[in-house]
């Protein structure tokens, strides 16, 4: 196992130097003088270099500069064009998300005075497991929970189409679901 062992050793040394004397350009430069060599006829790909960029990715226009500086002028409109877009939408959403805010608050404080009044109507009622209203004053409570109730239904079915309308223009879940 030892001598196995020292053999393998010994292959290993005499194979690092020939490893290291070619660098990975030296061999990729002999590739493709190899593939040129052995079909000529073959399209090239177009190969960019850092040679074939330009020094200066955004240049200042010269005299000698064949592109007019009416480029420059259009190239700020739209992007002022952008930003007063991107400013009305950001505005649009804010609307958006107040009015579904609003309609929101509508929902729960209807929400909170049909509680209130079922709570003020279980507690005249006592233990007493009847359906019914006990007197003119539960009578009166529970039609205005029933008016109460209907008003409710008519404002979720509102805040429902406002966000479907939102969600319809465009609008983030952010926008249309707070």
């Amino acid at each position: 196992m030892r001598q196995t062992f020292l053999k393998m050793l010994a292959i290993a040394l005499l194979l690092i130097p020939a490893a290291q004397g070619q660098s990975l350009g030296d061999i990729a430069r002999a590739n493709r003088e190899k593939q040129k060599t052995e079909d000529p006829s073959a399209t090239t790909p177009k190969v960019i270099t850092n040679a074939d960029l330009p020094k200066d990715p955004n240049p200042t226009p010269n005299d000698d500069d064949a592109t007019p500086p009416v480029d420059a002028a259009n190239s700020k409109a739209a992007d002022h064009r952008s930003v007063q877009r991107a400013m009305t939408e950001r505005r649009a959403a804010e609307q958006w998300k107040r009015q579904i805010l609003e309609q929101k608050r509508k929902v729960a404080n209807l929400q909170a005075r049909i509680d209130q009044l079922n709570a003020s109507i279980q507690a005249a009622n006592g233990s007493v497991q009847y359906e019914g209203p006990n007197g003119r004053y539960q009578a009166r409570q529970m039609q205005r929970v029933a008016d109460i109730q209907l008003q409710l239904d008519e404002q979720r079915k509102t805040l429902a189409e406002m966000q479907e309308s939102a969600r319809r223009a465009g609008m983030h879940t952010t926008v249309y679901d707070p």
